[in-house]
């Protein structure tokens, strides 16, 4: 990275930082105003709701992970983007209006719609920490070592200091600004990287004339991989069950995608059931541009460079978008050219920033919703602090533990994530919302379980132990042979939450029953909703 690069990207980053705080204090809500803090009032328009529901979806790992499997990988690559495009728009067409319906804060108030009691918002909060505590530790270190670059620094120490002051930026974020002023910055950060990219992968096609054919055969040849590269299996070639694996893999980006919190909090935010439709195509129109556009600087990447390359600057292939991004401008750039880049890097950066403060916003909603206010007599004033305190003490939590695994392959914990939130809360969700049978009993089994199931799979995955790329490369405890775990643990969720409610007795059915028909017409018909 030249010094006149490195020097803008650190001024871009400073307005940047600057300008989102100014948001964020700006918009922040009233001290005792809990619905603005919470969901803005439902303030947004659909377009701009809808931006921010794709800037909740697209974290970091998804635009420098994905792109680098594109790389290195070629057609499985281009298979796991559009799981990407296809979990969302399985979260507009299945999930999304029966979650505006039901749902008022947070992920606890959809399922004590039917199942009202403590211990099922304990559980759901729980859940929700654990599917979102490991991927915020993937932005945090990202986000540390992006910064790192930018500054250039290498020393270890300064590298945790980058991630501590981050942390702390974050947490400013969701504390200060609440579900408005974490939104305008999703928006902000879906605005700059779909326009950026568009500007590469542009710049990029005009290499090649505009021809995708010859992209794509400058690409195979580049990559070393030879024809396999364009064909389904390169990914999972050294798995016992390649089709398995990669079925596997695609159930788990699908339905973890589509049920994790930090995106499924955006469906309170609309006010009718038509905006949540129109604001989840804007989400979708957006993501899938932005999966077009990664694919294209994927391709473009091993095309102009190589997959040696690629592969000798990050194992993993997370540099592939910057490198691409790079390399589309020739050896030569010029300052226009190098402005271009430093919009990328900026980018990336608030990508990084603006997904974990949506994610700690998450979880503090629920932390201070579900266990800490519920229950008690406790003021709106009372309550927001309170939400304020746990966005601090999580952002903590995940500062502390970024430092601590910054070392490693952080690739597990990104899969896990993923994995928690298709085994335990997609089946908990799905059976909330459309089961009139599922009882308090089967939820508590499909969260625990779902939850304990992934994470005892994922310790015995190539991710963790047997691999060059794993986060324990010099050990080998393999015992599963699948790379993610939704294989078998998401019909164990499902299993779980069937088995839960089958043994149940049948006052505790009927009674569960007669509470889902009471609140049918809320779920499904979108009636007016209680405490709205």
């Amino acid at each position: 990275m030249s010094d006149q690069a490195q020097t803008m990207s650190l001024v871009a980053f400073t307005v940047v930082v600057t300008l989102t705080l100014l948001l964020c204090v700006l918009t922040g809500p009233d001290r005792d105003d809990l619905d603005e803090f919470y969901t803005g009032f439902g303030a947004l328009s659909p377009m701009r709701n809808g931006l921010a529901i794709a800037g909740d979806y697209i974290s970091a790992a998804t635009v420098l992970g994905t792109t680098g499997v594109i790389a290195l990988l070629g057609y499985d690559g281009v298979v796991l983007a559009l799981g990407t495009a296809l979990s969302l728009t399985l979260l507009m067409f299945l999930l999304a209006e029966p979650l505006r319906n039901a749902g008022r804060f947070t992920m606890g108030d959809v399922v004590a719609r039917r199942m009202p009691g403590r211990a099922v918002r304990i559980a759901v909060c729980a859940a929700t920490l654990a599917a979102l505590l490991p991927l915020m530790l993937v932005q945090l270190a990202g986000a540390g070592d992006l910064l790192a670059f930018l500054l250039g620094f290498s020393d270890d120490g300064l590298k945790t200091g980058c991630i501590v002051a981050l942390g702390a930026l974050m947490i400013s974020y969701a504390a200060i600004g609440g579900m408005k002023g974490t939104a305008l910055i999703q928006i902000l950060k879906m605005v700059m990287l779909l326009g950026s990219g568009a500007v590469i992968a542009a710049l990029i096609l005009r290499r090649f004339d505009w021809d995708a054919g010859a992209l794509l055969t400058a690409a195979q040849r580049g990559s070393g991989a030879g024809p396999a590269f364009l064909r389904s299996g390169l990914q999972f070639a050294d798995s016992p069950n390649p089709r398995l694996d990669m079925l596997s893999s695609e159930l788990t980006v699908v339905l973890g995608g589509a049920a994790l919190p930090h995106v499924t909090m955006r469906m309170y935010t609309a006010r009718t059931a038509r905006e949540i439709r129109r604001s989840m195509s804007w989400a979708v129109s957006s993501v899938s541009l932005f999966v077009l556009v990664i694919t294209v600087v994927g391709f473009g990447a091993t095309a102009l460079i190589g997959g040696a390359a690629i592969a000798q600057d990050d194992p993993q292939g997370n540099t592939a978008f910057l490198l691409g991004a790079r390399a589309a401008f020739g050896t030569h750039t010029s300052t226009a050219e190098t402005l271009v880049f430093t919009t990328v890097t900026t980018a990336l950066f608030l990508t990084l920033l603006a997904s974990v403060a949506g994610m700690i916003l998450a979880c503090a909603n629920s932390l201070a919703h579900d266990v800490l206010a519920h229950g008690r007599a406790c003021s709106p004033r009372r309550e927001m602090t309170l939400a304020r305190a746990s966005a601090l003490t999580t952002g903590a939590l995940a500062i502390a533990l970024a430092v601590l695994v910054k070392d490693h392959s952080l690739q597990p914990l990104a899969t896990l994530s993923f994995c928690l939130g298709a085994s335990a809360l997609a089946p908990a969700l799905v059976y909330t919302l459309f089961w009139r049978r599922y009882t308090r009993t089967g939820l508590l089994w499909t969260l625990l379980g779902g939850t304990l199931g992934a994470t005892v799979l994922m310790t015995g995955t190539n991710l963790v132990s047997g691999s060059p790329g794993a986060a324990f490369p010099n050990h080998d405890f393999t015992w599963f042979p699948f790379t993610t775990t939704g294989i078998a643990s998401i019909p164990l969720g499902f299993l779980l939450g069937w088995l839960g409610t089958r043994l149940s007795g049948p006052a505790e059915t009927q009674d569960h029953r007669k509470r889902y028909e009471a609140v049918e017409g809320w779920i499904l018909a979108g009636a007016a909703r209680r405490g709205r």
